[in-house]
Formats: C-alpha cells, sequence, structure tokens
C-alpha cells in the first residue's frame, strides 16, 4: 500500500476523555471547534494560516464575542479535521488508500487552497493520488470503497470518477503487461504455478489469466461494482466472456448458497436488487455467459421474486443456448410447501422459449444462394435440437420418481420436443418406463397416451430387449418392439418380413408394414392392456429361441464363416417372429376378442375373419 507522510513535528495531540482533543502545549488554546461530538481546543494562528473557511468563522466569532465555533457537517467527521488541524501545525501525518479521500474532502471543506498558502493540503493530497494512489491496483479499489461514506464531497471532487478509470483501465491492459499483485484464488494452471519445465535452461514468463482481476472487483459494494463493470464495458477491451466470469464470481460471493441453486438469509431486498443488476450487467452476446449460470440466476430471481422483466430476460437467454444445459441444471428445486419437489413449469418455459426461438431462427434466416452456406445453417439449428431432446429425455427421467407428476405434466413436456429428431428414443423409453413404475396406478388411457410418446423404430437394440420383457408396458408396445426389431433383422439380411395378420399389423404405426385398415369391437382395450404373466413368459421364451439364432450351415466360397453366421441368425429369427406373432394372434381369436377385421389390400397383408 502506498503512503505519504506530511510534517515533521511530533504529534502532540492528547486526548481527554472519548470527545475532547486538544494540543500539549504551553501556549492557551484560544478556539475551541465542535466537530459533531468531539470538541477540539486549538490555537486560531496555525489554522488561520491554511483554512480560507476558519478564517471566515473566527471573524464571525470575533465580532460576536464567540470563542467556539461549530463545524458539524464537515466530510470525514472528526478522524478527517484533526488530520487537517496536524498538517496546519506542521505535525506528522501519515495518508494511505483508507484516509486520503476524506482528508482531501475535508481540506475542501476547510479550504485549504494554495491561493491561502503554497504547497497547502489540497495540493499535496492531489499530487499524492495522482503521483501514487491511482497507479495502484489495490489502493484504487480501497479509495474507490472509501468514496461512498464521504458522497457527494467525494463525487463532486471527481475522486469517483478518476478511481473508476483508474481500474477499468488496468482490468483493460494486456495481461502481458500487467505488473501488479492481485487476488486470485481458484485453480491455478501449471505454468501459474511455476511448475512448467524449463526451456534451455530458462524458465518462461508466467502468464496471467484474463480474469486476473474478478475477484478483487468482488469486495464492491453493489452501486460502486454496478459503475465498474459498466466502464470496463465502455472501454471496449475486456471479451464478454471474462465480464460474464465477474459477474459469476460477484454473485458467488455476494448471494450465500448461490451456488446450491438456494439463498441462505440475508437481506431479501438487498439481495433481489443485486441479482437485477446482475441481468442488467449481462453480455449481450451469446454465449459470454455459461447457461449454468443463467440458470442459477433465474432460480434464484424466482426465489426472490424479482421483477417481471429480469426473468423474462433470463428466460429468453437460456432459451438461446439451451443445448448448453444438464440435467443437473434443469432441476430446479421449488420453495418448501409445494407439492412436487422440482420446478417443472419453469422448464416448461425455457424449452418452450428455444423452440419459439428456433422457429423464428428459420423464418428470419435469409435464403442463401451457396449450397453450402445453405447446409451449415440447417445442420446448426438441427443439433441444437437434438441436444435439447436428450436432454428433456433425461429430465423427464429425473422427475419421473415423483410420485405425485401428473400425467398431463409429464406428456406436455415430453411433446414440446416430439418434433425434434433425434437418432434414438432410449433416453425418452427410460423415462417413461421409470414413470410407469412410479406411477402404477394410472388408468390404461393414459399408459397407452404416454407410450405413445415413443417411437419404438428408433429404439436401440438393448432397449429393444428390455421393452419385449417389461411387464409395465401395454401388449401394443411390445408387438410393436418386436416387429420393428424383426425389421430390422430382415432387412439387414435382405429377406422379406414374414406376412402378419391383418389385425397384428393394425397395431403398427402407418407406413411400417405397408397399409392397412382394421375395425375391432372388443380387442383394442386388451391391445392396450399390460401383458398378463403368460404372455410375458411366453414373450421370454420366444425371446430364447431369439438369441440361439446363430446355427451352422453351408455357405458359399464367397462368404466368410460370420457372414453366413448372420444370415443363418437372421433366417432364424424371422420364423421365430411369426411364430409369436401367430401365437398372439391366435390367442385372441381363441378367446372370442375378435369379431371383424377388414383390411385393405396391400402387399403381404391378409385377411382374418
Amino acid at each position: 500500500m502506498k503512503f505519504m507522510k506530511l510534517g515533521s513535528k511530533p504529534d502532540s495531540f492528547q486526548t481527554d476523555g472519548d470527545n475532547i482533543r486538544y494540543v500539549a502545549t504551553e501556549l492557551a488554546t484560544d478556539i475551541v471547534i465542535n466537530t459533531r461530538d468531539v470538541k477540539f481546543y486549538l490555537h486560531k494562528f496555525p489554522l488561520l494560516s491554511k483554512s480560507g473557511r476558519l478564517q471566515k468563522l473566527v471573524a464571525t466569532a470575533n465580532e460576536e464575542n464567540i470563542y467556539e465555533t461549530q463545524i458539524q457537517d464537515i466530510p470525514g467527521g472528526p478522524a478527517a479535521f484533526e488530520i487537517c488541524a496536524k498538517f496546519c501545525y506542521g505535525m506528522t501525518v501519515t495518508l494511505n488508500a483508507y484516509n486520503v479521500v476524506a482528508a482531501r474532502c475535508a481540506a475542501e471543506y476547510l479550504e485549504m487552497y494554495e491561493s491561502i498558502e503554497k504547497g497547502n493540503l489540497i495540493y499535496k493530497i492531489d499530487v499524492f493520488l495522482n503521483s501514487s494512489v491511482f497507479r495502484s491496483w489495490k489502493d484504487s479499489i480501497i479509495v474507490l470503497q472509501t468514496t461512498k461514506s464521504l458522497l457527494p464531497w467525494s463525487e463532486e471532487l471527481k475522486v469517483v470518477s478518476h478511481c473508476l478509470d483508474s481500474i477499468a483501465s488496468k482490468a483493460s491492459i494486456d495481461t502481458s503487461k500487467v505488473e501488479w499483485s492481485y487476488t486470485y484464488n481458484r485453480k491455478k494452471l501449471p505454468y501459474e504455478n511455476a511448475n512448467e519445465p524449463l526451456w534451455n535452461g530458462v524458465r518462461k514468463q508466467q502468464l496471467v489469466p484474463k480474469d486476473w482481476w474478478v475477484e478483487d472487483l468482488c469486495e464492491l459494494q453493489l452501486d460502486l461494482y454496478k459503475r465498474v463493470i459498466t466502464t470496463i464495458k465502455a472501454k471496449g477491451k475486456v471479451s464478454d466472456d471474462v465480464i460474464g466470469e465477474a459477474l459469476n464470481a460477484y454473485a458467488l460471493r455476494r448471494l450465500p448458497g448461490f451456488s446450491k441453486g438456494i439463498i441462505q438469509g440475508g437481506d431479501t431486498k438487498k439481495n433481489r436488487s443485486l441479482v437485477d443488476t446482475i441481468v442488467q450487467l449481462l453480455p449481450t452476446e451469446k454465449g459470454s455467459v455459461s447457461c449454468s449460470f443463467l440458470i442459477k440466476l433465474l432460480r434464484t430471481a424466482t426465489m426472490l421474486e424479482c421483477g417481471e422483466m429480469e426473468r423474462w430476460e433470463l428466460t429468453r437467454r437460456i432459451g438461446q443456448q439451451l443445448e448448453e444445459a444438464t440435467v443437473a441444471n434443469l432441476l430446479i428445486r421449488t420453495p418448501s410447501g409445494k407439492t412436487t419437489p422440482y420446478d417443472v413449469d419453469m422448464v416448461q418455459n425455457l424449452v418452450k422459449e428455444f423452440s419459439m426461438q428456433v422457429q423464428n431462427a428459420q423464418i428470419d434466416s435469409p435464403i442463401e444462394n451457396e449450397f453450402q452456406e445453405i447446409r451449415i445453417s440447417r445442420l446448426v439449428p438441427d443439433a441444437s435440437k437434438a441436444m435439447v431432446a436428450k436432454l428433456v429425455d433425461g429430465y423427464l427421467a429425473e422427475i419421473a420418481c415423483d410420485p405425485s407428476l401428473l400425467v398431463s405434466k409429464f406428456v406436455s413436456l415430453a411433446e414440446m420436443v416430439s418434433s425434434f429428431s433425434r437418432p434414438s428414443h432410449d433416453g425418452l423409453y427410460r423415462a417413461i418406463d421409470m414413470y410407469l413404475k412410479e406411477h402404477p396406478g394410472i388408468s390404461k388411457s393414459e399408459r397407452k397416451r404416454i407410450c405413445r410418446l415413443m417411437d419404438c423404430r428408433k429404439l436401440s437394440a438393448e432397449a429393444c430387449l428390455h421393452a419385449v420383457q417389461n411387464e409395465r408396458l401395454p401388449l401394443r408396445v411390445v408387438v410393436q418392439v418386436l416387429f420393428f426389431e424383426q425389421l430390422r433383422a430382415t432387412t439387414s439380411a435382405g429377406n422379406n418380413t414374414p406376412e402378419l395378420p391383418g389385425s397384428v399389423r393394425a397395431l403398427l404405426p402407418a407406413g411400417s408394414h405397408g397399409s392397412s385398415r382394421c375395425t375391432t369391437i372388443s380387442t383394442e382395450e386388451d391391445w392396450d392392456a399390460v401383458p398378463t404373466a403368460e404372455d410375458i413368459k411366453a414373450l421370454k421364451g420366444e425371446l430364447t429361441t431369439l438369441r440361439l439364432g446363430g446355427g451352422a450351415g453351408c455357405c458359399d466360397a464367397n462368404y466368410d464363416k460370420s457372414s453366413a453366421e448372420k444370415v443363418a441368425a437372421n433366417k432364424m429369427k424371422g420364423l421365430v417372429m411369426s411364430k409369436l406373432f401367430s401365437k398372439l394372434w391366435s390367442s385372441k381369436e381363441r378367446n372370442g376378442e375378435i369379431s371383424s377385421c377388414d383390411t385393405s389390400e396391400s402387399p403381404g397383408s391378409t385377411n382374418a375373419r
């Protein structure tokens, strides 16, 4: 810390109790100055020689024969006045970053100008500020902190503006030119810890991180911090991602529990103001602030009941980069007293905002003439949509364990991303399975509604294997899974799919096996029912047969052994699938559940009556 010593005489100020100060000298004091609750017994001559204001006050006092005067409104109070008084006496005074602003404001109040005496206090303090304090990084921050209690004097004397410019200029400087100490407690890189190996016997110069200054500014109060960040942004030399990191660090420091998504105590009004200010300071560039940080801000803003505009802005910003979020980010806890542990409505709003922005981007994007530019512009949104769909699938799997989660909530959120193309529905199947497991009491129609969210054609082999043995799925879904698994197997082997009864084909999605139209009276409810223990047992038996489809056979000389095994396995699977569908069909027919079926003519179609 920089400091400056003024005067050479020993300090002879003495204290008598808590509110009396006097100079220990043989000369009797001839003036009493009251500053707030402290009385100073001093001498006129040294004071009047340097203070224009005291000259006027003493002149008035003599006319009225009053030797005691009041200066209750002096900035800095008794401590600042004592510094000025000691300077008048020529006593030793030490100025530093903590007291220099108070002394400067008090000197201005006392009118200690050069016109009164050359080398007066104002001149000396200004030299100290400009030559030392404002050139020091940490001293500038300390001085800025002290200005708050000295307003409006510190503002009118431009001390605040000089501090802001000094701090912003240093934060904006090229990191290679940073030669002063700074606080940086985060995990450092190897070269920052001087652990980097020597190069030709000489250690490379240690690099300064781009965000070296963010922790020191966290010491500032909110209003000053806002002005510093605004000044830094105005200079335009600090990247938006560093500004975002600074705001994140400030929130972590000033909002207890922010990292955990909760606010632990504190003044609600101040916390609300802090969140509002951070939202206002957010850089406009997309990606300059992490999606995780934005979600924490939105969660905090909701808890603190911040303004509607701030919450809308955060929702909009998160929607721009929702693909960067993780499932853990979205597991936002509801306030105590709510029936559900997670705030599903907030996540729905975020997904809705993402969908709207994707839609608007497609409408507003200009048509490019170059094919490559068109291709790139389309790939990016598709990739983002696939990532968001996967994110929602994972989120649904987590909240599915909530017994109080309504079917409508689950389905509504899943349907918001149903149009987003993604290569696999395994994540969605896992979420559906978890929900059915935790909500065994839902109706058949609700079970059917949930299972319709899933496209069985996009399940992996592992997911299909699990699904056909899943007692929680309707029989309709099990049949669909088996069919598409067989379709994949026969297609890869170049074989035709076996002919299926019309009523079974009617259970499959449109276009999956020709065109069919089936009318049933009593079978619809049974197909949507959960399979019985006998059905599951039969399915497991058939699955065991499916796994054994790798027998030996005659091989052409042009095919290796593995290729022959694959072909034989696929043929075996085709026979087993036909057998399985026939069993399911025969079981329903024997029970008299099928009254009529009318199937339109298409390749491989059959009429069952």
